[in-house]
């Protein structure tokens, strides 16, 4: 069903009155904001000089998730290498209604890791089942946990905690971790439960979490991010050194990838859609690969929860990338609810004479950079327009339901053939011996160029034999 009978998510927020869309506007604009994020930090620093504290940062690890076994490969390199205090914690899984769809999440978690893994110089065992046998994940927590020593439960000593985290996370991956007599089992349930509390208490759902400062820094994707304020603080030991953990490249420059097809699936209330969608154009343009565009509705329309807490750490989560690779974010105003069904149908009307892919990105510019709120008719006709199309002849189909079954037919694709749900999301297809890559989320537009070139070459290697 496109959209749900009986959506969870309240009317208002998925069709937003006026007054509550400009009121919304204001708040999550000032959470993507710049220089409101700058002060923050410089705020944070003056009161952590004046009152003599270290650079602390708090590590939270989730034994079951496969990004925080990434994270525990390199928490050692990230110790040696920046002069902070870290105080790792272990957590439960406790998303609740922040991590929905929890199964497909642990399923897509534990294959994206692997398929990431080797691009930073890290691994994940190919053979191993969606989470860790239970006792091996017993075994993990007491050995971490009894590495407290007289501290308690409190707080894992981080020294003891960053030298054993790596091995400990990769035995217990592969089972061979055995049961132990450590620490009791009311102790081990004690540490996870105040680890849980604590992440809570800092406003976050997630494991593999780095906090530093007020700020948020998700596993190998955000280590960058993390890397780059420390080393603007000179507490980098290292500064002549590369990141640890660097976003790599998503060049395809001279690569020939038109025997290859790329499936992409935006939408038009999507933050994260917002600052990749002309990226991943551009990127279909370079390879000359062919692109198959398939706007889905916003997770919202389609029932999936979106908590405040959610919510706030997305917009400044995509400011932060948007800043820091050029992208203009954060003037913005939701397009969610009728905008959205309007502009869906203005999108298939489009097209049809081929313009589908420019009137969407007009469409985010307006909503998510210019602050345009497209539940004004003047504003949608300053998107179609700038999108060179008639307004005269679009305003006919502004209230259509064309577009219902095309959108409808995306998301199965998306949700039931690929087993995601988030978006943005690709599909890299062909050549036909080749299975489909499937990937989440607009920090893996680097993953589908790297495949896009690594089935190219292949290609290549194959014309070049048979010639």
């Amino acid at each position: 069903m496109l959209e749900p009978e009986h959506n969870p998510n309240p009317p208002s927020v998925v069709d937003p009155p006026r007054i509550l869309r400009a009121m919304l506007a204001r708040v999550m604009s000032r959470a993507a904001n710049t220089q409101q994020i700058t002060r923050k930090r410089e705020r944070f620093e003056k009161r952590r000089i004046a009152d003599g504290k270290p650079h602390v940062v708090e590590y939270f690890h989730q034994l079951d998730d496969p990004y925080s076994h990434l994270s525990a490969q390199v928490l050692k390199r990230f110790a040696d290498r920046y002069d902070v205090e870290i105080i790792p914690r272990l957590i439960r899984a406790t998303g609740g209604k922040n991590q929905p769809e929890s199964e497909k999440l642990a399923t897509w978690a534990r294959r994206d890791a692997e398929l990431i893994a080797p691009h930073f110089g890290l691994s994940f065992p190919h053979d191993v089942d969606v989470t860790p046998p239970q006792h091996a994940q017993r075994a993990a927590a007491s050995l971490l946990a009894e590495s407290a020593g007289a501290e308690g439960v409190n707080s894992i000593a981080g020294t003891d905690f960053v030298s054993i985290i790596e091995r400990t996370s990769t035995a217990m991956w592969k089972g061979e971790l055995p049961a132990r007599q450590g620490f009791a089992d009311a102790d081990i349930d004690k540490t996870l439960d105040q680890g849980s509390s604590r992440l809570k208490e800092l406003g976050h759902y997630s494991g593999a979490m780095f906090y530093y400062g007020g700020e948020w820094y998700w596993g190998i994707d955000r280590l960058f991010h993390l890397e780059q304020r420390l080393r603007e603080l000179g507490v980098c030991r290292a500064p002549a050194l590369p990141y640890i953990a660097p976003r790599p490249a998503a060049d395809l420059t001279g690569i020939d990838a038109r025997q290859l097809a790329l499936h992409f699936y935006p939408s038009l209330n999507s933050p994260y859609t917002a600052i990749i969608y002309d990226r991943t154009l551009a990127l279909a343009e370079a390879c000359q690969i062919q692109l198959h565009h398939k706007p889905v509705l916003p997770m919202v329309m389609r029932g999936v929860p979106a908590t405040p807490t959610k919510v706030k750490y997305i917009l400044f989560d995509t400011k932060r990338e948007a800043d820091c690779f050029g992208v203009p974010f954060g003037h913005l105003v939701s397009p969610i609810g009728t905008p959205t069904r309007q502009a869906y149908a203005l999108l298939y009307w489009a097209k049809q004479q081929d313009k589908d892919r420019v009137l969407l990105s007009t469409l985010l510019r307006h909503a998510w950079s210019q602050g345009k709120g497209l539940h004004k008719t003047s504003n949608m006709r300053r998107a179609v327009e700038a999108a060179g199309l008639d307004w005269s002849e679009a305003y006919r189909h502004l209230d259509s339901d064309t577009w219902k079954l095309w959108v409808e037919r995306n998301q199965q694709e998306m949700v039931n053939g690929m087993g995601l749900w988030g978006v943005p999301c690709f599909r890299v297809s062909g050549p036909q011996e080749e299975p489909d890559l499937s990937v989440w989320g607009q920090d893996r537009l680097w993953l589908v160029a790297a495949e896009i070139r690594r089935r190219s070459s292949q290609l290549s290697i194959s014309r070049n034999h048979s010639s």
